[in-house]
């Protein structure tokens, strides 16, 4: 078996529940931070922490407290379920970097429009030429983290077994959102459905949300780390997801994975307000691109945040047609659909600009990407 078959393995099995790892919570349940009376804590080391697991071991060992995942790869650390009292004791332990309490995550919620039947003629979304039209990305690999694909849709190449979930029982999407995220990024170019920026490329379901499109940092955070451990350089990966605040941990760990040559697209929001005010749409750094959302005007969508940093582009947001789940497709609006576009782009080359967004409230025009 291929190495990174096993590992895709390896994950699944781990979320499903080993003997020897815990199950989640339901982040669709309002108990998602808790397990019996104590709290789940993300717990990341200091770079100079080489064996990851055996440390994780020791302090589990030494504070009477039960690992349910270890990270290897982005944010290295663990997760636990650990008292309050226990946690200050280990932020005090000099190979820990942070340590946070779990807390609540979703997508980044789109507006949604009509639909299409899977059997009705190709459309092009107005979202994919505006970018510069639609390229061939066979054999290039997306990293979807969001709510999971349908990974039957005839318009979309998931054939490849790079396929992960980190709540509920399946890597298949039981919302919709993760589908039509995946379907701007690479659907395929034939005569049904829509048709991706970088059309035919592989998507990797990596189901961190649950069917009402709600999640934990752990959850998220675990899948950035399966995305770390799997991808390559070259690889896309998109989250149009979030939360308001920040959240170290999650944006230690997209960081440690875009440092390995994976290019991130984030979704900025869709508050209307600055998007340093959310995670991880504030991230910064090499391979991370934040993305705002304009209409077919060229002008900055109303619900669209804002702020130069983090936003490195915008991209079409409104109106988007692409796959949905049940293998057709629906219009959808929101920085979640601007988000793939630049995705799509990164996959066949360096991100461009045409021109900049109008009406940005910031003063500081975004660039608007193009291939």
């Amino acid at each position: 078996m291929h190495c990174r078959t096993c590992l895709a393995v390896l994950a699944v099995l781990a979320v499903a529940g080993c003997a020897d790892q815990p199950s989640p919570a339901s982040p669709d349940s309002p108990d998602f931070a808790m397990s019996g009376n104590a709290p789940i804590y993300l717990v990341t080391f200091t770079d100079d922490v080489t064996d990851v697991r055996g440390t994780a071991l020791e302090l589990s060992r030494a504070k009477g407290f039960a690992l349910r995942f270890v990270r290897e790869h982005a944010a290295r650390g663990f997760s636990a379920v650990i008292p309050d009292a226990i946690a200050s004791q280990i932020r005090n332990d000099p190979r820990v970097l942070i340590v946070e309490r779990d807390g609540p995550v979703s997508l980044v919620r789109p507006i949604i429009e009509a639909g299409r039947p899977g059997s009705a003629p190709q459309v092009v979304s107005y979202g994919t030429t505006r970018v510069g039209g639609s390229g061939d990305g066979t054999g290039k690999t997306a990293w979807i983290i969001d709510t999971g694909i349908d990974l039957d849709h005839p318009d979309l190449n998931t054939s490849r077994n790079c396929h992960a979930f980190f709540t509920g029982r399946s890597p298949d999407d039981q919302n919709g959102h993760g589908t039509h995220v995946a379907g701007i990024v690479a659907a395929k170019n034939n005569t049904i459905g829509t048709l991706g920026v970088a059309a035919n490329a592989f998507v990797c379901s990596v189901r961190v949300l649950g069917p009402s499109g709600s999640g934990t940092f752990e959850g998220v955070t675990n899948g950035v780390n399966y995305v770390a451990a799997n991808g390559a350089p070259g690889d896309a990966a998109n989250m149009s997801l979030g939360a308001s605040g920040s959240q170290s941990t999650l944006e230690q760990a997209i960081q440690d994975a875009a440092a390995g040559g994976i290019s991130f697209t984030l979704a900025a929001g869709n508050n209307g307000e600055n998007a340093n005010n959310f995670t991880p749409a504030r991230v910064n750094g090499p391979n991370i691109y934040t993305i705002s959302a304009i209409g077919s005007n060229n002008c900055l969508a109303s619900f669209s945040n804002f702020g130069n940093p983090p936003v490195a582009f915008a991209a079409p947001g409104v109106g988007i047609i692409s796959t949905y789940k049940g293998g057709g497709t629906k219009s959808l609006s929101g920085t979640s659909m601007a988000a793939p576009h630049v995705a799509g782009i990164l996959l066949l080359g360096p991100v461009q600009s045409d021109g900049t967004a109008c009406n940005d409230p910031d003063g500081n025009p975004d660039p608007i990407a193009h291939r």
